[in-house]
């Protein structure tokens, strides 16, 4: 039996409730499309598109969106060339591209967090985990700049950004993938988890930058490190490829990664 896009769809949400308003969806392609190999990506950009035509891959299971919006909308977008010219690369290829966002984050545990966490090498530092963040233990502390540093160093990244005092010594830490990093969801965790880290993806920088620096202006040890929304969540991304090739090896299945979308000058 040939397995079609929707085998891969039903294997990626079994047992997940879906919210009403999820963004997961086939962008493009068929349902009943046979599946002559997979990409698995944080992005599907231009570059990954043209990888996978070049490896034969017909299904593209994407994070986020191919069209720049949460929502996936089109129509504002007639007449864009570099829209245009990415949708006709998409369609003349007959590429299907399945956003996965909510569907993976619904997993027991978040399967980008899991992915961020395994990545970094800190499965052993997980104190417990919350819906919206995994909470790190330090026995004998680490220096933020430390941290910084093993974080660059396992991700393959350039640079992080900090706010508070690199030689602040660090004990306990919350990581929130994604766009987690706001002061809704980071201020409530500094106080009730008693942490002295908050380690992010990407958020409003008007919100828990602030805080952490008033914090620190007040004379309180806190620091906020964000690595970046891809580079907070590739990883997940990488992970689930690895489970995908061993659910479904009757095609191939592949991570493809990007280059930082920002270069710092």
């Amino acid at each position: 039996m040939n397995l079609t896009i929707q085998h891969v769809i039903n294997h990626l949400t079994a047992k997940i409730e879906l919210p009403a308003n999820t963004v997961d969806q086939l962008i493009t392609g068929a349902p009943n499309q046979p599946v002559t190999g997979v990409f698995v990506t944080f992005m599907p950009t231009q570059h990954v598109i043209e990888h996978a035509i070049q490896r034969g891959a017909n299904l593209i299971i994407a994070h986020e969106p191919p069209f720049y919006n949460h929502h996936s909308h089109t129509d504002w977008l007639a007449n864009d060339p570099i829209y245009e010219t990415k949708r006709r690369l998409i369609e003349n290829a007959g590429i299907a591209i399945y956003r996965c966002h909510d569907a993976i984050h619904r997993f027991q545990p978040d399967g980008i967090t899991e992915g961020l966490v395994q990545a970094l090498g800190w499965s052993s530092s997980v104190e417990h985990s919350k819906p919206e963040a995994d909470i790190l233990s330090f026995p004998g502390g680490m220096t933020v700049q430390l941290i910084a540093e093993h974080i660059k160093h396992s991700l393959g990244i350039e640079y992080v950004r900090l706010t508070g005092d690199p030689k602040m010594v660090c004990n306990r830490a919350a990581i929130l993938v994604g766009f987690r990093g706001n002061g809704n969801l980071t201020i409530p965790l500094l106080q009730q988890e008693e942490l002295d880290l908050i380690i992010a993806g990407e958020g409003f920088e008007w919100e828990t930058p602030e805080y952490i620096r008033d914090a620190v202006q007040q004379g309180k040890q806190k620091a906020l490190l964000m690595i970046g929304h891809a580079e907070s969540e590739a990883s997940g991304m990488k992970l689930l490829s690895e489970r995908l090739a061993t659910a479904f090896p009757e095609f191939p299945v592949h991570y493809v990664g990007e280059q930082p979308v920002f270069q710092v000058l």
